[in-house]
């Protein structure tokens, strides 16, 4: 996929970049729910690592993305800035233990 070849080192240079990191949260509906790691970049806040939380067939399911996995056919990490006024900071520990989990 060529969005993926053109995407790929622009995250991968965020994501091993030392600038600081923050941890989010987003609820939705139907008990899903998304985690993400962001680097600010332009003033933005873009997404390097993320954890898809959902309700499967078979009880919870949990996908992750990164530079590595940018995408499946469950989903992808997203691809445009955050929107943090509508997310709720949380902690870095609480990201790392669901990202581990999701593993």
């Amino acid at each position: 996929m060529l969005e993926e070849d053109l995407r790929r080192p622009l995250v991968r240079q965020l994501a091993e970049s030392d600038a600081p990191r923050r941890y989010w949260h987003l609820g939705g509906g139907n008990g899903r729910a998304w985690l993400f790691e962001s680097v600010e970049g332009d003033g933005e806040h873009w997404a390097v690592r993320q954890v898809e939380i959902g309700a499967g067939p078979d009880g919870r399911v949990a996908h992750r993305y990164s530079w590595r996995h940018l995408y499946d056919e469950h989903g992808f990490l997203t691809d445009q800035p955050l929107e943090i006024w509508e997310l709720t900071e949380v902690t870095a520990e609480a990201f790392e233990a669901v990202w581990e989990a999701a593993g």
